[in-house]
């Protein structure tokens, strides 16, 4: 009788969903990703556990949608002027990163004894990094128009450019099942039936579309509906070309790209496509068999340490060579230290191929887990990382890193008596009343578009790492009167107080604090002013309110 109650599929959603959203909290309580969490749920309802996973059928069909979704809006938001715009370090670093980590993947996945396909879909599902979970945690910082930043979301982009070609090669090109065909009769109907389905694209992005979507649109209700039917209906007519349905959703999304609407479609499908996405994580987990990963765990522990710190010394390597300080190939390079969603999809569409088995699925998955979840705290703590072994980067550093070199004045005034460290919109408003008030400012930061434009308003500025040691030995600290920094985090502010101590710094001191676990790591140190930025807007808007209420 209990059978009973766990077979009926909408019992069985909804405890999934219950279990997700438990799960989900202790997650986010963790800072981790909510994609760990479903996985976590999915190996708890799997054999190895509970085993009530009774309508697999229908979890799977919803997971089909949730990835067809996903690659609709990573078609929809194809912008080629982006990619046009993302500069040579972005393209150069993110095709650089992939060749190296799939061909050293590749190498290291056939020492571990995987048979040369398995090994090739390890070594590609190595190389994709999530830009979902990265653009999450650069926002959650305010460091997603950082340098770093913006080049770790541009050669992101390349990746998730890269990952799309990957899965529709390797959904239309059989490895290792000719039946007798040759390889050039392979490609050949392979190139064919890619021709048709791309003409049936290109005419109904011509020729049909821009009409029919203005008259749609009428209606957002009705722009969603049919956005979804687009997608699945060109998922469909994919596969039955012998493409895959991933290739259909996101040739679906390029269709629709060059539209007026593709952000508002987009922007409501973002919540429909992660609801769906949640069944792919748990069907996912639900097929890892915990008896059979045993025999993985030192493979996973393996190809885990090559992503968490191969990834990361690629893209310093590259960045390096290309001119690029260490600092900045340090950042970027902790955004590739972990596989992504992608990675996980490659994976099971080799499954279902017959290319790979649930075991190489297992081994990825693994990976995975193990790789977001460590990553995650890397970057979060990126910069109290960086403090610890910044002496030991230079090797990744040409002696003139001539890509964030600005046209400075390198020989500082006599007259500035305020230093402001980091040029974000805080900080750049705060030099600008500053030199309202008669003082004279010099910002710092590195970020040499952020310099320039400070440059520009007329306030001086200089290439600078309030967390490097020996740049902080090269200021004139005798004539500066007050050092403000505007950087929110406590761990660079406590390295650059060290620094300011071991040089013999006498002026004053403040730094900007978010929450009260800033302050309370500032309680060793004196400090002369605390600036509340977020604290001290809203006492200023409640003064406003107040006052125009008194007036009205």
């Amino acid at each position: 009788m209990e059978c009973n109650v766990f077979e009926n599929v909408f019992t069985q959603i909804a405890i999934l969903l219950l279990l997700s959203s438990v799960i989900g909290v202790i997650f986010v309580w963790l800072r981790q990703p909510l994609i760990l969490a479903f996985i976590a749920v999915g190996i708890l309802v799997g054999p190895s556990f509970f085993g009530i996973v009774y309508s697999a059928s229908e979890i799977e069909l919803l997971a089909k949608i949730g990835i067809t979704l996903l690659l609709f809006i990573v078609g929809l938001k194809l912008d080629f002027q982006l990619i046009k715009s993302l500069g040579k370090v972005s393209f150069f670093t993110g095709i650089g990163q992939v060749i190296f980590t799939a061909s050293i993947g590749y190498l290291i996945a056939l020492s571990l004894g995987l048979s040369h396909i398995a090994a090739i879909y390890v070594s590609v599902a190595l190389t994709f990094s999530s830009t979902i979970i990265i653009i999450k945690l650069l926002s959650d910082k305010d460091e997603i128009d950082s340098l770093y930043g913006r080049i770790s979301i541009g050669f992101l982009i390349i990746q998730d450019i890269v990952v799309i070609l990957a899965i529709i090669v390797l959904s239309s090109f059989g490895i290792g099942k000719a039946d007798n065909v040759t390889v050039g009769m392979q490609i050949f109907w392979l190139i064919l039936r890619g021709a048709g389905l791309l003409f049936i694209v290109w005419f109904f992005a011509r020729y049909v579309f821009p009409k029919l979507l203005n008259k749609i649109a009428a209606s957002r209700e009705l722009l969603v509906i049919f956005a979804i039917s687009w997608a699945v209906i060109l998922a469909s007519g994919a596969e039955l070309l012998g493409f895959s349905k991933e290739v259909g959703g996101f040739l679906a999304g390029v269709t629709l790209a060059s539209t007026d609407y593709r952000e508002a479609i987009a922007s409501r499908l973002e919540t429909l496509r992660n609801f769906l996405l949640l069944f792919f994580f748990i069907d996912l987990g639900s097929h890892i068999k915990l008896d059979l990963i045993h025999a993985q765990i030192i493979p996973s522990i393996v190809l885990s340490l090559f992503v968490l710190i191969g990834n990361p010394i690629i893209v310093m390597i590259i960045m390096g060579a290309m001119g690029y300080r260490k600092r900045t190939g340090f950042m970027a390079g902790l955004t590739v230290a972990q596989i992504s969603e992608f990675s996980l999809i490659l994976g099971a569409l080799g499954v279902s191929l017959g290319h790979i088995d649930n075991q190489t699925l297992g081994l990825i998955t693994l990976v995975g887990i193990i790789t977001i979840g460590v990553s995650t705290y890397m970057i979060l703590y990126n910069h109290v990382i960086y403090s610890w072994c910044s002496s030991w980067l230079g090797i990744f550093e040409k002696n003139n890193p001539h890509q964030e070199e600005v046209k400075e004045n390198t020989k500082i005034a006599p007259e500035v008596n305020f230093l402001i460290f980091g040029l974000g919109r805080y900080g750049n408003d705060l030099a600008k009343h500053l030199k309202k008030n008669h003082f004279t400012p010099l910002g710092i930061d590195f970020d040499p578009e952020k310099i320039e434009h400070m440059q520009h308003n007329g306030i001086a500025a200089k290439y600078g790492d309030a967390e490097d040691m020996e740049f902080i030995k090269t200021l004139p600290l005798k004539q500066i009167k007050f050092i403000v920094s505007t950087i929110p985090h406590s761990g660079v502010n406590l390295t650059l107080l060290k620094a300011l101590q071991e040089n013999n710094y006498h002026g004053k001191i403040a730094l900007t604090v978010h929450s009260e676990r800033d302050i309370a790591a500032y309680s060793n140190h004196t400090i002369d002013l605390l600036l509340k930025p977020y604290q001290d807007a809203a006492y200023l808007a409640a003064q406003n309110l107040c006052e125009f209420m008194v007036q009205k």
